[in-house]
């Protein structure tokens, strides 16, 4: 990727960040930064808060509008409406149900291979190595998908990017349909939350992955 297109990359994974921030991610000068992220502004790529600090000046942070939103994979978002305002024309909506169970099926499938697969070091290593594999399935079918590891000992599933994001916004549907398809596959030896929603207004959608105390013992 070419400097621009890693000042979109890390304002959509990372979220808002001030003009010194991305340069010291790039590797940038502040002055470079800062031509970058107005080059991006008058593409109406970007835009920017200013944020006040508990001292000193307020920090100016800057953030990707719809239109830099937009630059991400959508995975044709215009066909999937009309195939879903279709669906609902011609079978109602049983027939949307029908669709949804049918993605639902087709992706647990893909995901308890890419699980299964997986040979983790020990038992104690086997839930984080299948959400692991969870992410990478999930990072290929573009939603930038990324795993961290919580000092309570749970684990965050982070999404950045939603490529059906048009259909879900259409449909929410597909969104229950996901979280559910994730607590299968991850099985009982945990408990899966979502606990940010880009379609609720978050930046991400992110889900909370906890270890059932006490399974299997």
């Amino acid at each position: 990727m070419n400097t621009a297109d890693n000042v979109l990359f890390l304002l959509k994974t990372r979220g808002p960040q001030t003009a010194q921030k991305l340069a010291e991610l790039l590797d940038l000068t502040s002055m470079g930064a800062r031509r970058q992220l107005e080059s991006a502004q008058e593409k109406g790529l970007v835009a920017f808060e200013d944020v006040a600090d508990k001292v000193g000046r307020p920090s100016r942070r800057w953030h990707l509008t719809e239109a830099g939103h937009a630059r991400f994979p959508d995975r044709h978002a215009d066909l999937t409406l009309q195939m879903i305002q279709q669906v609902r024309s011609l079978f109602g909506e049983e027939g949307m149900d029908k669709l949804i169970a049918a993605r639902e099926k087709e992706s647990e499938a893909v995901y308890r291979a890419a699980l299964d697969a997986v040979a983790p070091p020990t038992p104690a290593d086997a839930l984080a190595g299948r959400v692991e594999a969870l992410a990478r399935a999930r990072d290929a079918e573009g939603y930038m998908a990324e795993t961290e590891v919580q000092q309570d000992g749970s684990l965050l599933l982070i999404e950045n990017h939603c490529p059906i994001c048009a259909a879900a916004t259409s449909c929410q549907g597909f969104c229950r349909s996901e979280l559910q398809v994730f607590q299968r596959v991850l099985g009982d030896a945990c408990q899966v939350e979502r606990a940010e929603h880009l379609l609720s207004g978050a930046r991400r959608c992110v889900y909370v992955i906890r270890p059932v105390l006490g399974h299997g013992s």
